[in-house]
């Protein structure tokens, strides 16, 4: 039986027929078949494309190279027969429907997979994700909801896959905002320091405010915070201190945040890459890269113009000597490929730091810090999270909107469906379920949206139990659940003795469905598209809930193998909401 996914062996079968039908007459490449999906299973379950691009090579009929084509395929695998119908369709294209026991059989394979029939990894890539990224004394708001939540898929995606994973969480832990808040610590909140009084970040953000404005009027609260950031860089034992504090405050909030969200990640801050900065400058100098600019260190990438047609700068050193994120950046990135041997660098942030990262790109790799040869590097974009007014998400008070309080709102949404749902469940479950439910919608109703689109917040419409919603899939969850209840077989013993067989039309459609797990996961993993997955998810819910109107489970003839269909259904369903972060309940 077929290794690997069900697409590509088709196109192996598929190019082999091609090659076969035009000996010498292609290269292996030419002959590569180009097999999608069908997008209406009526007509078959995949097309092969590959007689319209052909025809303009071989300079023949297209219809005539396809019916060429379809003499040539091998039809068997393992004595079994692979196809139930194989038809031409419009100018070209093949239409290939497959047959139902060949399904059955991939899927009984995929039964016994704990990954479920993805494709083996023999040397797993290093594989590094950054997301998140809060500013150290900022409190994150809705805007790093997205980063948070995409990200955080993304790696447990590259984790499922079986890939080496590093999660990162590139905070904002450096500069010049420091100095101003390390002297406004030790001129207005001593206390804080000799640690007589404590502070949350919500009161550190407030000093953060009352700082900035000081160190804008001030001339002299401006010049000392100055000699705070020079102290800071020398690390100087007091400046450090109170940089711990301000830390330590950041982070108790932002583990409260990630806790929530169940998030797992290494914390690894502009701070980190102190050390390296004037190296890299030197190095920079050193290859001829730098040019200055009003006393400033830069580098000009060709093809990048401000609004009036001027060359646009990378500006690596200030004049004043300081460093800025776009020196950090770039420091990261050398360290991420040269220590971390990185073959993939992922990097979630929103659309405003697309060219940002379009301009730092093609620098590490002019100064031969990232090799495109070796290391592949995607900046993976979002859009803004609206209100119900479709302008960006803000409190009533036209505030942004923490995003401590919006998750919390989310469970106590949640809270309030569950208890009149299920009546008899105690404090303490019910406060587990709306955690799960409440987060869980959040997240899905984040990355159902295509990740470049802008999407609206609606706790209504992410908690309802119809259309596209975590609350949905969970309903379809709990009815499998239900069903392998009622039904009290043992699934172990069941399949060592039975195997699912697809016969019904809704039985053949989930089947093949369930097969195709897999692909998506593929694609997902190239395109970085979360709404992939989801809408698999949502279309898998649809099928299975049109198999259970249509197909009978307990006290049929077909009892076991549909029980195993059940269960294999609920399989896929975990590991999609497992990928994606979501926590399923077992009653709705």
């Amino acid at each position: 039986m077929i290794n690997g996914l069900l697409i590509d062996f088709l196109q192996n079968r598929l190019t082999e027929a091609i090659l076969k039908s035009f000996e010498g007459s292609l290269t292996t490449k030419d002959a590569l078949a180009d097999i999608a999906i069908c997008l209406d299973e009526n007509f078959g379950h995949y097309q092969c494309n590959s007689a319209l691009k052909l025809a303009k090579l071989l300079k023949e009929n297209p219809k005539k190279i396809a019916e060429t084509i379809i003499s040539n395929i091998d039809l068997l695998e393992d004595e079994k027969e692979i196809f139930s119908e194989i038809k031409i369709a419009g100018p070209g294209f093949i239409n290939l429907k497959l047959n139902s026991d060949f399904l059955a059989c991939v899927l009984n394979k995929n039964q016994f997979d704990p990954k479920l029939g993805i494709k083996k990894i023999i040397k797993p890539k290093k594989i590094i994700v950054e997301f998140s990224s809060p500013n150290i004394a900022k409190e994150l708001h809705v805007g790093h909801l997205r980063s948070t939540i995409i990200g955080d898929s993304i790696a447990r995606l590259f984790e499922f896959l079986g890939e080496d994973v590093l999660r990162l969480n590139h905070v904002g832990d450096w500069g010049t905002q420091f100095g101003m808040l390390i002297h406004y610590l030790k001129s207005h909140q001593p206390k804080i320091i000799s640690k007589e009084k404590k502070a949350d970040l919500t009161t550190l953000t407030t000093w953060y405010k009352e700082a900035k404005k000081l160190f804008d009027e001030d001339p002299d609260f401006k010049k000392k915070s100055q000699l705070e950031v020079i102290n800071l860089q020398a690390k100087e034992k007091t400046a450090i201190e109170v940089w711990e504090i301000i830390y330590d405050v950041s982070r108790e909030a932002f583990n409260e945040i990630y806790n929530l969200l169940d998030i797992k990640i290494t914390e690894r801050g502009e701070s980190f890459y102190n050390d390296d900065l004037p190296l890299i400058v030197k190095d920079l100098e050193k290859k001829g890269l730098i040019k200055e600019s009003n006393g400033a260190k830069c580098v000009f990438i060709e093809g990048f113009k401000n609004r009036e047609g001027n060359p646009l700068p990378i500006m690596v050193q200030k004049s004043d000597g300081g460093y800025n994120y776009d020196t950090t950046d770039i420091a990261g990135f050398k360290h991420r490929c040269e220590v971390e041997k990185a073959d993939r660098i992922i990097i979630v942030t929103d659309s405003g730091q697309a060219l940002h990262f379009q301009m730092i790109y093609p620098l590490v790799v002019k100064a031969k810090y990232l090799d495109p040869n070796k290391t592949k590097f995607d900046h993976v974009t979002f859009g803004v999270v609206l209100g119900e007014d479709k302008k960006k998400f803000k409190t009533r008070s036209g505030e942004t909107e923490k995003l401590i309080d919006l998750l919390y709102k989310a469970v106590d949404h949640s809270r309030k469906i569950l208890k009149e749902r299920l009546k008899d469940l105690d404090k303490k479950t019910l406060d587990e379920y709306a955690i799960n439910l409440g987060i869980s919608a959040i997240k899905y109703a984040d990355l159902s949206n295509h990740r470049i689109k802008d999407y609206t917040f609606s706790y209504e419409k992410m908690l309802s139990l119809e259309g596209n919603t975590a609350a949905f899939l969970f309903y379809s969850y709990v009815r499998i659940l239900s069903i392998k209840r009622k039904v009290n077989e043992n699934i172990e013993k069941l399949l060592k003795t039975d195997e699912i067989e697809l016969k019904h039309p809704s039985e053949v459609s989930l089947g093949f469905h369930l097969i195709r797990f897999a692909e998506v996961l593929e694609l997902m993993a190239r395109d970085l598209l979360p709404n992939r997955l989801t809408d698999y998810l949502y279309d898998l819910a649809t099928k299975f809930n049109v198999f259970f109107r249509d197909c009978k489970v307990m006290d049929a003839l077909e009892q076991n193998s549909r029980l195993l269909l059940c269960h294999m259904t609920q399989k896929v369903l975990k590991a999609g909401f497992d990928i994606l972060g979501l926590k399923p309940l077992d009653r709705m």
